[in-house]
């Protein structure tokens, strides 16, 4: 089974969860920027977390599918279509072989998430099929796909019936699920964070700014970090300090005092002092976010935010004992 890019898009890429167990020999970890959206695009399909999905951002691609496939997207609303006909996010649906799904206007958020049963089989490089466009490695040849790449697609764990009749494609019966996304493109994005092992070294105004001020991302943002514009956060004291180890929303401040949230694609170490770190559970919803949106942070404790990961994680876990392999098929 393969899937044919017929036209790139603006940046289709193939992730994974990362490639983990790297970090102390400087391999950054990659995977895909909303993983929640990931996760939830493989459990409709039947696939398990780690299989790898196609990362999408902002203008989709077009895709031909060679045989009967069951897929589902979640994340932004790129306006994804088959035969012209609106494909629902957050839904499995079968689709015909033959068929082409393709990507309209961006309606909101950055990235969607495209999960085919059986995954996305390219060749894993350090455990891991996710793309590191720095690196040239992972993924389809280390890049993002480019018209005339076939991507071949592993054995399906659950097995779905044909397409009745001359529908491109039908709905299966399972839940259908919200996205990270937020339609409200003007809105101000509140999202929790965990002060860090230097909150205390920024001064009491500093600390202030970055809970009581809004930040622009600015658009000099991408998979490696995002740079946030507003209230510049001072240190108390100049000083130098060694790179340690960073993790996925770390907020470094340089010199400047304008924060950088890293994200998927950070490096494995910093050397510039951290201020705080976004909860994991918001870090999808920051994923979703592009240039000019504006954010506001909100401070909580460390034991609230891991609870709140550890209610994520139940409410995955009960999505998957709702999805139930089935045959059957709705109307699209």
């Amino acid at each position: 089974m393969s899937i044919e890019v017929l036209k790139p898009g603006a940046l289709t890429t193939v992730q994974d969860l990362g490639r983990w167990g790297q970090q102390r020999l400087g391999i950054v970890v990659g995977g895909a920027m909303d993983d929640w959206s990931h996760r939830i695009a493989n459990a409709l399909v039947g696939n398990p977390d780690e299989a790898a999905t196609l990362e999408i951002t902002m203008v989709g691609p077009t895709l031909g599918f060679t045989v009967d496939s069951t897929v589902a997207l979640l994340g932004a609303d790129l306006s994804p279509t088959i035969a012209g006909r609106s494909v629902p996010l957050g839904q499995a649906v079968r689709v015909r072989a033959g068929a082409r799904l393709e990507f309209g206007a961006r309606v909101c958020g950055m990235r969607t998430y495209l999960a085919v049963g059986g995954g996305i089989a390219t060749p894993p490089v350090m455990g891991s099929r996710s793309t590191y466009l720095r690196g040239a490695f992972g993924g389809h040849d280390g890049r993002a796909l480019r018209k005339g790449d076939v991507l071949q697609v592993g054995a399906a764990s659950r097995v779905a019936g044909p397409v009745d009749g001359d529908r491109p494609y039908a709905r299966l019966p399972t839940p259908r699920v919200m996205s990270a996304s937020l339609r409200d493109e003007h809105a101000v994005i509140t999202l929790r964070i965990v002060p860090g092992a230097h909150w205390d070294l920024f001064t009491d105004e500093a600390q202030q700014a970055c809970l009581a001020t809004p930040y622009r991302i600015a658009l000099q943002s991408d998979r490696m970090g995002y740079r946030l514009e507003g209230a510049p956060l001072a240190r108390r004291r100049a000083f130098e300090m060694i790179s340690e180890g960073v993790a996925y929303g770390t907020m470094q401040v340089p010199p400047d005092g304008q924060p950088i949230v890293l994200m998927a694609d950070r490096q494995s170490t910093g050397g510039y002092p951290k201020i705080a770190n976004v909860a994991s559970v918001d870090l999808p919803v920051l994923a979703q976010l592009g240039p000019h949106r504006m954010l506001r942070f909100e401070a909580i404790s460390l034991a609230a935010a891991q609870a709140l990961a550890v209610r994520r994680e139940h409410g995955i876990a009960a999505l998957r004992e709702r999805l139930q392999p089935t045959t059957e098929t709705a109307p699209a």
